[in-house]
């Protein structure tokens, strides 16, 4: 009996305890949400670093910037072995090999500097964090101004000329000002070179560190930055080795995003700066700044005049252009796919369809793009005349128009008149086109955006035997032919049996 009721005294026991425990855990939790909702909204102190009150500049947030483009063409250009010295792939790719620590970063936080140096090219790409940039220490107009506005301004006025400490980097520990880098590191990693106003190495010279805390900074550009400047910046030619020195630096010092880019440069607006626009993630000028500026992280991108297009034209080096795919699977540093890479990149960034393009291309008959020089009003100091280098070059396109029009197989002849396409326009003529052919001019630069069946013809003059686009084609690996001409005069006859051979090579 006894027994009985101790057992059920045992069973209510277990049944209370659940409920008492509920009990406990719905009373703590009331309890917590009320001491919750007394409790004042403080938001966390803001980092006084982080500015975001931009007004003159820029500053995106860190969604802001593009992503890369899938380029077809494209190859690893970090964490492989260097390229030898010289070779094709150290030329176009990364030959940036020697890496030289100018301020050693340190895990206590602080400003660093470094650069990135190309034997080959005899050139450096240069990078730092906590960087400033103060626009009242450099001599230059304000820049970005409508051409009409500015005609008749001189050349020297638009480029910069630096003052001590333009440059700031932030050192990692307490010290005094001092020169970031003394005259035996520029000789060694940023010589002229011949070239008459090194304004890379100008800057780099009037570069001082700090201790920290003292940028003394105006605003703060959170992302990456590429510091550029800029010498023909109206020529299609000079304009592309400035876009591909960038890019380079881009890859080199393997940014995430296409970065924003600062002109450190007075020029006015022109329309290859849709192209800068476009490539990259936003542009801007220096003097567009109100204050001193100060970069997160900021790229110096050394001059056009030290990439491989133009190298090339007075260095003699074997390479040959080569696809990707044959590339990835039987490496070659005397090939390179990367001219080819460069001009997938300016397509992408317009966002042309490439495919779509290709397919229209076999379907619709075969396009002759015939580039045409005419007069432009180029920059201040521009007659707005273009010197011409085919005297008969309205014959000849007439000529050709007229034959292709007799041909059994459909052949378009389309007019080339660049000058007044927008670059949208310009590059889908090109990418459309089975044959280039043209004068010697900057227009034939969009070579480095053809695709690689393209077939391109030059007319050369006696006065303009350069070789510019015969190189392109040989870094592209594109069928070449030219016409060297004994004056600026072509013979009909001559041009049209010419790309006569080429249509015949095409199946026409």
């Amino acid at each position: 009996m006894m027994a009985g009721r101790a057992h059920g005294h045992r069973n209510r026991l277990r049944r209370l305890i659940p409920r008492v425990l509920l009990i406990i855990f719905a009373v703590y939790a009331v309890s917590f949400a009320i001491y919750l909702l007394r409790q004042p909204h403080r938001p966390p102190p803001p980092d006084p670093t982080l500015r975001t009150d931009v007004r003159d500049g820029f500053r995106a947030p860190p969604s802001s910037q593009k992503p890369w483009p899938r380029l077809p063409s494209f190859l690893p250009w970090v964490g492989g072995p260097a390229p030898p010295p010289h070779t094709c792939e150290a030329y176009f790719g990364n030959g940036f090999s020697r890496r030289v620590e100018v301020l050693p970063a340190r895990g206590g936080g602080g400003g660093w500097f470094r650069c990135h140096h190309s034997e080959t090219l005899g050139s450096s790409i240069c990078e730092g964090a906590r960087v400033r940039l103060d626009p009242a220490l450099i001599a230059m107009s304000r820049g970005g101004e409508p051409l009409e506005q500015v005609m008749g301004r001189a050349e020297e006025e638009e480029l910069p000329k630096y003052e001590p400490g333009a440059l700031l980097v932030e050192r990692p520990s307490a010290g005094r000002m001092a020169p970031l880098v003394d005259t035996g590191f520029l000789n060694n990693y940023v010589p002229t070179g011949g070239i008459g106003m090194h304004t890379m190495r100008a800057l780099l010279e009037s570069a001082r560190v700090v201790p920290p805390g003292e940028l003394h900074c105006s605003q703060w550009v959170e992302e990456p930055t590429l510091l550029v400047t800029r010498f023909e910046y109206a020529n299609l030619f000079h304009t592309i080795t400035d876009w591909y020195s960038a890019y380079v630096s881009s890859r080199v010092t393997n940014l995430p995003n296409r970065p924003n880019v600062v002109f450190v440069d007075g020029h006015c607006k022109a329309q290859l700066e849709q192209t800068w626009e476009a490539l990259f993630s936003s542009v801007t000028y220096a003097k567009n700044f109100s204050g001193p500026v100060c970069f997160r992280r900021a790229i110096l991108s050394p001059l056009g005049y030290e990439t491989a297009m133009f190298k090339g034209l007075s260095e003699s080096f074997s390479c040959e252009g080569a696809s990707a795919q044959s590339l990835r699977g039987k490496p070659d540093y005397d090939k390179t796919a990367r001219l080819s890479e460069f001009g997938e990149m300016i397509v992408a960034s317009f966002g042309l369809p490439q495919d779509d393009i290709m397919s229209s291309k076999k379907s619709n008959g075969l396009n002759v793009l015939f580039v045409r020089r005419e007069d432009y009003l180029a920059h201040p100091r521009h007659s707005g005349k273009v010197e011409s280098r085919l005297s008969n070059e309205r014959e000849v396109y007439d000529a050709i128009d007229k034959w292709a029009k007799g041909l059994k197989c459909k052949v378009n002849v389309i007019n080339g008149l660049f000058a007044h396409m927008n670059m949208k326009e310009q590059l889908r003529a090109v990418l459309e086109a089975s044959v280039v052919i043209g004068a010697h001019g900057a227009g034939l630069t969009h070579l480095v955006s053809a695709t690689p069946d393209t077939k391109v013809l030059e007319i050369i003059s006696s006065m303009y035997r350069r070789p510019h686009f015969a190189l392109i084609s040989q870094w592209k690996a594109l069928e070449y032919h030219a016409i060297n001409l004994p004056g600026s005069y072509a013979r009909i006859t001559d041009v049209i049996s010419e790309l006569s051979n080429i249509l015949t090579g095409l199946g026409c």
